[in-house]
């Protein structure tokens, strides 16, 4: 018999007013961006609420240029909702990027330069530390 999540969210006290925090900054999100051109609401989002200051996140620094530019505007749209923002501040975050990896170089390996470090080998000490790395590279030519 297990209990839904919910149930313990909602006993908790700070996660009970956790859950209330984020679903304010989930309702204030939903009129910030009725009061944005649609090209400019899906580029931000309300990030948090502190005291009387709305902050909003944003990936773009012109997205951000242009939301403070708006912002008087939002901060009306909003009063009209009935909340008391007094500031809007807008912050540039930056995506975490991570460039994909570059496809391995496939290198072959003559046949002549195949049968010369076979030969090499050959003519090493078998103790010979070279001889058992041309001896592995020998090996994994002929598998790869």
């Amino acid at each position: 018999m297990s209990t839904p999540l919910r149930s313990y969210i909602g006993q908790a006290d700070p996660l009970t007013r956790l859950r209330e925090h984020a679903d304010r900054l989930l309702r204030i999100d939903a009129m910030v961006r009725r009061s944005l051109p649609a090209h400019l609401a899906d580029s931000c989002h309300v990030a948090n609420l502190k005291q009387d200051t709305l902050v909003m996140h944003t990936d773009s620094g012109a997205v951000a240029a242009k939301l403070r530019q708006l912002a008087p505007g939002i901060l009306r749209a909003l009063h009209t909702e009935g909340l008391l923002i007094a500031e809007i501040k807008v912050r540039v975050t930056v995506a975490d990027y991570r460039p994909e990896a570059p496809a391995p170089v496939v290198r072959h390996v003559s046949a002549p330069a195949f049968d010369a470090m076979t030969e090499l080998a050959s003519t090493l000490p078998k103790d010979s530390p070279l001889r058992a790395a041309l001896g592995r590279f020998v090996k994994h030519s002929r598998s790869g």
